[in-house]
């Protein structure tokens, strides 16, 4: 609490400093100017729009605002030489001088047409027909074309995406082949889990996917792999506007999506709500296997999900200087898993096992955030607060049957989760000069997550009979940082050197209770640590058409919530996955170094980066010691040894005609990862702790993917797309995924009036060539394969309506320090 009073203490200093820096409204002035500005092509006024006085220095003296009708007047200006200045969204910039003086002091400009620009329009409310990809300073923009946003969901963007890979059952991504990333939406973080959120979002809600892969030090520094920001689209326009998206995925069961956004912007208020829903059922074969036993394993998965995000909010000019915006969103998700497993022993049947599994999911989630953006005198000088709160409720329920010899008893489980974080962020932007900028900044991120397991029949105690349990954990994590930034611009060279503080916090607890006997075991732990992270970056543009970036920092990956958790995640006939409540942190110095060359018709991007990990988190296969009889083995994590990791990537926009264009990205990334394995001679009858085997595992994973999005437009109404993949070997340490590759074909036919409505139809894995492949030699020497709905079918539609033609003023969003580096076509 001490620290956010400090925080706030702080926004009311500046604050003050702010308001005392504004014109003295008790100074004489000799002059006024006044006018009205309308939109040039319709002649109709524009309220709302910024009037900016400076003099001949370019310092601002004074301003203000246009009314309803367009109309303004500001009075009290000095005499003397003076450069009347009017700004808008969306239009270009209308300059002129006037001298106020003796015969010249009231000033009526009369009519001010304001023109469009259109290269703003069609980033505000155009969606170009082709994505492009665009390298900038410190990330890699991906701007979603009516290609990719017809494809459905996030989760189908994302296998689209250069860089990004998707895990076909689970749904969760990596970034650079690795799975330790974070993911935003529009510059935060959601406690909603990431398949699940991918999964809600509809496609055509995305205006850009940002792979920030070297943050700068204004970022908050978790995850190795770097962020990923998905922004979506916000309509500014006056008046009602709104859009509706439905879509139909289909194989074996029905997935179906929708979403609908509606935005009303008129005077000082803008009000936006929207609303979208994913009704999903899947189903998952699977066959595992084993070798040495003589034995396989049958696996059949339903799911059956239904989640609805729901979202509103508003935003208010107080006037030109003060901005508040609030804005909650609220998603509800529930969920049944029926998984069926057949363990069959071909030279011992009496040894075959059956397993039922039904699991029910209900989680909610709630988001609540405030911002407030003061913008001083100073073109480009602004304060911003923003608090930001997150709530995660889950409640998962299991019943586990399992028929056979020697198999566990049937038994239940319960897990509760209750996970709140609180992000309260103050920044500040002074651009000292019209070449050099510095920003600073203060955050608070305070982190609670209890989750609370019950089971009826977990472990075996010394007897040999399972006992019932109850464990409960409660894991606190409080980070307090600062930051300073600064940028500075010579003529074709351009830096940025940052640095960021951070203060953490770690207290967790687990308290396991035997209920048979009330027994309780406390597994307290605690980690206060205080790191410095850097960051540098240097831009040269020697042309317009070539620009080089070179860039540097420190990240950190914390362990999450599910990797140290000492309450199983899942259980299975043989595998349980428990988190390690003693993982440390691991650090990671990243060197990245990009080039992009601009193309008559498109442009090529190429890039390298080198890591060292410090105290690298990864796997580790441990026997399960209170179940020796059943051979059970867990899954965990755990540190190792320092290591490193490179990689290359290149990618492309190009037009090689008017009615072909293609993106086409290839990247490549090894890794030398480290880990232990613990196992057991299958064959053995009664087997004891001595007769555990400890292996130290390293491998050197290369991975590599080619991507290519071609797009051919019929006509105007209609165009047509081809998207094929191919990924090669990835090698982890207990297991090895075959090659995968396939090709998906999509059309899309726009109608209506201006082009209001489009119709998409996708066709995925035509030649039938996905599939999921899968050998391990730890624990045991085995083969699996998985079957999920790959060639789906998809029929979407969208539709948007409302006729509003100005823009509101946009508001700022957070965390936006971008310098283009390259370039796209639309």
């Amino acid at each position: 609490m001490k620290h956010v009073m400090f925080m706030c203490f702080l926004l009311l200093v500046i604050n003050t400093y702010a308001i005392s820096t504004y014109p003295n409204s008790e100074t004489d002035k000799a002059g006024s100017i006044s006018g009205t500005v309308l939109d040039a092509k319709l002649k109709q006024p524009l309220p709302y729009v910024n009037v900016i006085i400076k003099n001949t220095n370019d310092e601002i003296l004074t301003g203000g605002i246009t009314l309803d009708n367009g109309s303004f007047i500001i009075d009290k200006i000095e005499e003397g030489d003076i450069v009347l200045n009017v700004q808008y969204i969306g239009y270009k910039n209308y300059v002129k001088k006037i001298k106020i003086g003796k015969g010249n002091y009231k000033v009526d400009v009369g009519n001010i047409y304001l023109e469009e620009e259109l290269e703003s329009l069609e980033e505000v409310t155009v969606i170009a027909e082709t994505s492009t990809i665009q390298q900038k300073v410190d990330r890699k923009v991906i701007n979603v074309g009516k290609d990719l946003a017809n494809m459905g969901t996030a989760t189908e963007i994302m296998t689209a995406v250069p860089s990004i890979n998707v895990d076909a059952q689970t749904g969760d991504i990596s970034l650079r082949g690795n799975q330790n990333v974070r993911v935003m939406v529009d510059g935060k973080l959601s406690n909603i889990p990431t398949a699940q959120l991918l999964r809600q979002l509809p496609s055509s809600s995305i205006k850009q996917i940002e792979l920030i892969t070297n943050p700068s030090a204004k970022y908050n520094p978790e995850g190795m792999s770097g962020l990923i920001n998905i922004i979506l689209h916000k309509n500014t326009n006056i008046g009602f506007n709104g859009g509706l998206n439905v879509g139909l995925r289909y194989q074996k069961e029905a997935k179906f999506n929708s979403s609908i956004n509606m935005n009303y912007r008129n005077g000082k208020i803008n009000l936006y709500g929207s609303y979208g829903n994913n009704i999903r059922k899947g189903i998952n074969t699977g066959l595992i296997t084993q070798i040495e036993n003589n034995s396989f394993q049958t696996l059949n998965i339903l799911d059956n999900n239904k989640s609805h995000l729901y979202k509103i909010g508003v935003d208010y000019y107080l006037n030109d200087k003060n901005t508040i915006s609030i804005f909650t969103n609220q998603n509800t998700f529930d969920s049944s898993n029926d998984f069926r497993s057949d363990y069959i022993f071909r030279s011992n049947m009496q040894n075959n096992q059956r397993q039922f599994t039904n699991s029910m999911n209900e989680n909610g989630s709630s988001q609540y955030n405030f911002n407030y953006k003061l913008d001083f005198n100073k073109e480009g000088r602004n304060l911003e607060l923003e608090v930001d709160y997150n709530d995660f409720d889950n409640e998962i329920d299991t019943d586990n049957i399992q028929i056979g010899n020697n198999t566990r008893p049937n038994f239940i489980e319960l897990t509760v989760t209750d996970r709140e974080r609180t992000t309260i962020n103050l920044d500040y932007v002074d651009p000292i000069s019209d070449k050099a900028k510095l920003e600073l900044g203060l955050q608070a991120m305070l982190f609670d997550n209890l989750i609370e397991y019950e089971s009826d029949a977990r472990v075996r105690n010394q007897n040999g009979i399972y006992i019932p349990t109850l464990t409960d954990y409660d894991y606190k994590r409080n980070i307090y940082s600062a930051y300073i930034n600064y940028n500075k611009k010579f003529e074709k060279w351009s830096y940025q050197i940052g640095l960021r503080a951070e203060s953490v916090n770690v207290d967790a607890n687990a308290i396991e209770i035997d209920l048979s006997t009330n027994n309780e075991i406390l597994f307290p732990f605690e980690n206060d640590y205080f790191q410095i992270y850097p960051s540098l970056f240097f831009t040269f543009n020697p042309t317009e058409k070539n620009s080089y970036q070179l860039s540097y920092s420190r990240r950190v990956d914390r362990p999450s919530v599910g990797q140290v958790n000492p309450i199983p995640e899942w259980n299975t006939p043989l595998v349980s996955n428990f988190g390690n409540q003693e993982l440390e942190p691991q650090f990671t110095n990243s060197i990245e170094a990009n080039y992009t060359k601009r193309l008559k018709k498109g442009n090529i991007t190429g890039g390298v980066f080198y890591r060292i990990i410090e105290d690298e988190i990864n796997r580790a296969v441990k026997i399960d010691r209170s179940d020796l009889l059943s051979n059970r083995f867990i899954l965990t994590f755990d540190n190792f040894d320092n290591t490193t990791a490179y990689g290359f990537e290149l990618s492309s926009n190009y037009r090689p005609t008017k009615w072909w264009s293609f993106n086409a990205s290839f990247d490549l990334y090894s890794q030398t990862q480290k880990g232990i394995a613990e196992r057991i001679d299958p064959t053995l009858l009664n087997p004891t702790e001595n007769d555990i085997i400890v292996e130290s595992v390293e491998v050197n994973n290369v991975i590599w993917n080619f991507r290519v999005f071609n797009n051919f437009r019929a006509s105007k109404k209609l165009s047509f797309s081809a998207f094929g993949m191919y990924r090669g070997k990835n090698t982890g340490l207990n297991f090895e995924m075959d090659p995968m590759y396939f090709v998906n074909l999509g059309m899309r036919y726009s109608f209506l009036e201006n082009n209001k409505a489009t119709f998409s139809l996708n066709f995925n894995d035509v030649l039938n060539t996905q599939e999921i492949g899968i050998s391990s030699d730890r624990p045991y020497s085995q083969t699996a394969e998985f079957v999920p709905e790959f060639r789906t079918f998809f029929v979407g539609l969208s539709y948007k309506f409302g006729g509003g033609k100005y823009r509101a003023k946009s508001r700022k969003r957070r965390d936006n320090n971008e310098k283009s580096g390259g370039g796209g076509f639309l």
